[in-house]
C-alpha cells in the first residue's frame, strides 16, 4: 500500500484540565472563620506571654535545679502508679474483649443485642478518664481503688471499640468453614475469629497500658492515688525542684516502658 493511500491519522486531542473544585477553598475559609471566631470568643491573646514572662522565673529556676533525692523518697507512690496501670489494663482489656465480641455482627447475629452493646460502648467512651476519676473518688473515696475503676472504664471504651472494628474486618473464609462444619457460635468465635483478631487485640492492650501509665498520673490530681497525688501536693507547696525531679523520672519511666512495650509487641505479634 502506497503512502498516498494510507489512512490519515486522527489528531489526538489532549483532555481538558478539570476545573478546580470550589470545595477546597470554601472548606479552608470555613476553618479559618471558625478558628477566628473561637479566638475572639475566648478573648485569646499572646500579650501575657510577652508582658508577664518574668513571673515564671522562679518556676524555671526551680525546674533547672531538680532534687534527685526526692525521687527515692516517694518510691511507694511510683509503685502504686505502676500497679494501678497494670491492674486496670488486665481487667479492662479482658472485659473489652468480651464486649467487642458481643458488639460485632461477625460474632453476634442477634441484631438488637449487638446494637445495645455498641450503644453501651459509645456511652462508656463519652466520658474522659478524669471524669471517671471524679465519679469513683466520690463513690469509693480517695485512693488507688478509684483510680483503678476509672482506668478500667477508660480501657473498656478504647480497647473494645478498636477490637470490635478488627473483628468486623476478619477474613470470612475460616468463618464459612466453621459454619460448614456445624460449629456453634462460641466455637466459631473461638477457632475462626479469635486467632485473626488476637494480634490486633494484643497491640491495643499494650497501647492501653501505655495510656494507663500516663492517665494514672493525671488521675492522682483528683485523689485517685499514685504519683499524681504527690505532684499535686508538691505543686501546692511550690516545691518546683521536687516537681522537676518527678517529671524527669516520669519521662524516663514512660520512655522505658514504651520501649519495652514495642519490643514485646514485636515478639507477640
Amino acid at each position: 500500500m502506497s503512502a498516498s493511500t494510507a489512512p490519515a491519522r486522527r489528531a489526538i486531542t489532549p483532555p481538558k484540565r478539570p476545573l478546580p473544585s470550589w470545595r477546597l477553598p470554601v472548606g479552608l475559609a470555613a476553618v479559618v472563620a471558625i478558628t477566628v471566631w473561637a479566638g475572639i470568643s475566648i478573648e485569646f491573646t499572646l500579650t501575657p506571654l510577652i508582658t508577664d514572662i518574668g513571673r515564671g522565673e522562679p518556676v524555671v529556676r526551680g525546674f533547672l535545679d531538680p532534687n534527685w533525692l526526692f525521687i527515692f523518697r516517694v518510691w511507694d507512690a511510683w509503685l502504686e502508679t505502676i500497679a494501678i496501670a497494670i491492674i486496670a489494663s488486665l481487667v479492662g482489656n479482658a472485659i473489652a474483649l468480651v464486649l467487642a465480641f458481643l458488639a460485632s455482627p461477625v460474632t453476634n447475629p442477634i441484631t438488637p443485642f449487638q446494637k445495645t452493646m455498641k450503644a453501651v460502648m459509645a456511652v462508656v467512651r463519652s466520658l474522659p478518664d478524669v471524669a471517671y476519676g471524679l465519679i469513683f473518688v466520690a463513690a469509693v473515696g480517695v485512693g488507688s481503688l478509684a483510680g483503678i475503676l476509672a482506668l478500667i472504664m477508660f480501657n473498656i471504651g478504647v480497647c473494645a471499640k478498636l477490637t470490635a472494628e478488627t473483628i468486623d474486618a476478619v477474613d470470612p473464609g475460616p468463618i464459612e468453614a466453621a459454619d460448614a462444619s456445624g460449629a456453634s457460635l462460641a466455637r466459631r468465635a473461638r477457632f475462626a475469629v479469635l486467632p485473626q483478631a488476637l494480634p490486633g487485640y494484643l497491640s491495643y492492650s499494650l497501647y492501653v497500658f501505655e495510656l494507663n501509665l500516663r492517665a494514672s498520673v493525671v488521675l492522682g490530681f483528683v485523689g485517685a492515688g499514685g504519683i499524681g497525688s504527690t505532684i499535686r501536693v508538691e505543686l501546692s507547696r511550690f516545691s518546683y525542684e521536687n516537681l522537676s525531679a518527678i517529671i524527669i523520672a516520669l519521662f524516663v519511666i514512660v520512655f522505658a516502658l514504651d520501649a519495652f512495650s514495642r519490643w514485646l509487641r514485636k515478639k507477640l505479634i
